[in-house]
């Protein structure tokens, strides 16, 4: 009942949708067949496009709209809940509601100042969804982090909670709500620059049931999400829960997630860095993707040293083999110096 409910609304919504725009998007202009403004929040810029005229349903009705800064997309009552602030689907429904029932309201007589644009691949969504969560202490993203064997959690206010976090499949599904663990991901001058949710299950105990669990969000190309500040020496890696295993092996050394392989080629190094360990997933996307990092990093005279797990990934090994397996396999791979340094916990 709510899916037909919200497809219903959503569409009387598409039959008016400049009006909509108008009276929720304020900050935005009409240019030809769409409606341009910064985001879904109302903000000035013109990433967003809302379609204008369309078909009822389907991939190009009225009233769909994808932010290009962000990938993020919907329809007008995604507009709605985001633009006043709500949380409940009846909440939403009810103001959709409320504005149907309105005369429609005249186009402005005078033309809009053109808004300034937004950069594209804006991190003010991701600013604003981390500003919303809050620390990880006492919360599911806990019970999962250690459901996966990892409990070493100082130096991770990287990380944050969300009780309800927005997903959507796709566009034509309704938006659902989830927990989720939110991790900041930050440049080399420590800001905010994106976002990556994983969303988790009500008890913790592993990923939400959805298809994709894992999103990220704004710019990130050569940044990461970092767990404690690089000077001379960091290692680096693709997931979070790789590098958090990584760190219960070597607890002292700063680590940085770079989410993916092609992110984790491209990251961007400290000016004061002198030795990089690459914390390698056993994949051709890891093998390629610690090649080219190794070819970076030593075009600028950085040592960089592979670390291999004996597993699929270091999480792998941390849940499978133990904490004294994994610190024996990664005490023989690192520089001498760097086990009192960086393992004096695990000694």
């Amino acid at each position: 009942m709510m899916a037909r409910d919200a497809s219903d609304l959503a569409q009387r919504l598409g039959r008016n949708a400049e009006a909509v725009c108008r009276e929720y998007l304020s900050n935005g202009r009409r240019e030809g067949r769409y409606w341009l403004v910064g985001d879904v929040q109302n903000n000035p810029g013109r990433s967003m496009f809302v379609r204008l005229k369309g078909a009822e349903s389907g991939k190009g009705a009225a009233g769909k709209w994808t932010d290009a800064a962000t990938g993020e997309h919907g329809d007008l009552l995604d507009v709605i809940r985001e633009s006043c602030g709500l949380l409940d689907f009846k909440d939403v429904a009810d103001e959709a509601r409320r504005f149907l029932s309105l005369p429609q309201p005249e186009p402005d007589p005078q033309p809009r100042p053109r808004p300034s644009s937004a950069p594209a691949g804006s991190p003010e969504s991701a600013r604003r969804l981390i500003s919303m969560s809050q620390p990880i202490t006492g919360t599911i993203v806990e019970t999962y982090l250690r459901k996966r064997g990892i409990t070493a959690l100082h130096g991770t206010g990287a990380l944050r909670f969300h009780p309800r976090c927005y997903y959507r499949p796709d566009s034509f599904s309704p938006t659902e709500t989830w927990p989720a663990m939110i991790a900041s991901v930050t440049d080399l001058d420590n800001r905010i620059t994106g976002a990556h949710r994983t969303w988790l299950s009500p008890d913790g105990s592993g990923k939400a049931p959805i298809e994709t669990p894992r999103r990220a969000m704004g710019d990130l190309l050569g940044n990461a999400v970092r767990f404690d500040r690089a000077t001379q020496v960091m290692a680096a890696g693709e997931g979070i829960e790789t590098m958090l295993s990584l760190r219960m092996a070597l607890p002292h050394m700063p680590m940085a997630a770079a989410l993916s392989a092609a992110h984790l080629a491209a990251i961007l190094f400290p000016a004061t860095l002198r030795r990089l360990y690459i914390a390698r997933d056993d994949d051709p996307a890891g093998d390629h993707a610690m090649a080219g990092l190794v070819e970076r990093a030593q075009a600028v005279g950085i040592e960089a040293i592979t670390l291999s797990p004996r597993l699929g990934d270091f999480n792998e090994d941390l849940r499978t083999l133990g904490i004294d397996a994994l610190r024996a396999a990664v005490r023989v791979q690192i520089a001498p110096e760097d086990v009192a340094r960086f393992m004096q916990m695990a000694a």
